[in-house]
């Protein structure tokens, strides 16, 4: 068996970010992710004025419920969807000032306007300085009083989180009506999260009302991420091994931790603790067709391993796939094909056939979680490469380090 130390979650630990600014107090957050993401959401706090410090395994940040101290800042969100949907949200709240905000071509082509079409209503002064629902956009902030609003989710969920944890730094609160909602688990997560710093959400249906009345300072420890630990278990699952991670047991915030039920519906072993989750197999794997729209982070990690699968695999409900950092359906059906994998696709799914993979050079779009779910499936195709390996820094700067040395220690055993 081998022990696996996943580094925290993106998402949670830009949700504490969020949360720490706000909230009234110095709050310590415990094992957060190093990160170009994580990274460039504090440099953006830092820009907007809040105090952060940071040592190894902990990091320190002096909330302030008021808002940003800075009047006047510039803010460049990189390649970080969560920087760039949840820094204007929180500049926002302000009493005032001017808060610009730019990101990478990359973030750039990604929409925010079910964001910012919401936040416009809400009385937000906001304009999007090039194309209309993308970055650039400049905030003219003068508070934002509440009320009632209609968003439609279904593009991301992280349009509903950044307004969810909006609602506290409002006068009046949020009442939120969500018609389309996808990835509904990392709405779980936002609403422990704002428990965890004492605002409790009142949910009906898809309807959330969140009272004002501000944050609390805590110590919050960040969980494992779940979405990298899917490269471990799939690796487990694909090659006959076991895996443990540790962090990742029975009360995990991540719906991504789902991902292993995926691999238990194909022949892998689960088992779950309080407090880790380990996957182990005999290396044969059966197709099957399942719908991954709450967990589409994983969705690569399968499609990945598919083709060693006894029967196709068909993954559905997946759209919202297509606007992350690159259109990840069709790179996914991309890269199987140039391996020699017969690949059907629609607008919202991509079937897998079983096939003998050839090796390689994986076009990565700049996407990290290409590169890290095709690692995997280089397990069993030696040669394989990547146009851009460098790209994990987003969220696993470790990980070619990290992985092969699970892959020595595998070996090691056999």
């Amino acid at each position: 068996m081998t022990v696996i130390d996943i580094p925290g979650s993106k998402s949670v630990t830009a949700r504490a970010l969020f949360l720490a600014a706000a909230a009234d107090g110095t709050t310590t957050l415990l094992r957060p992710l190093h990160s170009d993401d994580t990274e460039g959401f504090t440099e953006g706090l830092t820009r907007l004025g809040y105090e952060v410090g940071r040592e190894p395994d902990r990091w320190h940040i002096e909330g302030r419920p008021s808002g940003p101290s800075a009047t006047d800042a510039e803010v460049h969100c990189r390649d970080g969807a969560t920087t760039a949907r949840f820094l204007p949200t929180l500049a926002a709240a302000a009493a005032s000032g001017t808060y610009r905000f730019d990101a990478s071509a990359q973030m750039r082509r990604r929409p925010l306007a079910p964001l910012t079409e919401a936040l416009r209503s809400l009385g937000v002064d906001l304009r999007h300085e090039g194309a209309e629902g993308h970055h650039p956009l400049t905030i003219e902030a003068s508070g934002v009083k509440g009320g009632e609003l209609t968003l439609d989710a279904g593009e991301s969920s992280q349009y509903l989180t950044a307004l969810l944890m909006l609602g506290p730094l409002t006068a009046e609160g949020l009442r939120i009506d969500v018609t389309e909602l996808v990835s509904a688990p990392y709405i779980e997560i936002t609403l422990a999260m704002m428990r965890s710093f004492g605002v409790e959400v009142v949910r009906d249906g898809n309807t959330f009302g969140v009272p004002p009345g501000g944050y609390r300072a805590t110590t919050y420890a960040v969980e494992p991420d779940a979405s990298t630990a899917s490269y471990f278990f799939a690796a487990a699952a694909l090659t006959g091994d076991e895996v443990t991670v540790p962090g990742l047991g029975t009360g995990a915030l991540q719906g991504d931790l789902r991902f292993t039920d995926v691999l238990r519906r194909m022949g892998a072993e689960v088992r779950t603790t309080a407090d880790s989750t380990t996957v182990r197999s005999s290396g044969r794997l059966s197709g099957l067709t399942v719908n991954m729209r709450d967990i589409s982070d994983t969705m690569p990690t399968l499609a990945a391993i598919a083709p060693f699968a006894t029967s196709p695999v068909r993954i559905e409900d997946v759209a919202n796939t297509r606007v992350k950092e690159c259109d990840r359906l069709e790179a996914c059906a991309e890269n199987l094909r140039a391996m020699g994998i017969t690949v059907r696709t629609g607008p919202d799914w991509i079937e897998i056939h079983p096939g003998t993979p050839r090796p390689t050079e994986i076009v990565t779009h700049g996407d990290h979680r290409i590169v890290m779910s095709f690692a995997v499936a280089g397990l069993r195709t030696p040669g394989m490469s990547y146009d851009d390996p460098g790209c994990v820094r987003k969220t696993f700067p470790g990980f070619h380090e990290a992985f092969a040395d699970f892959v020595a220690r595998s070996a090691g055993r056999k």
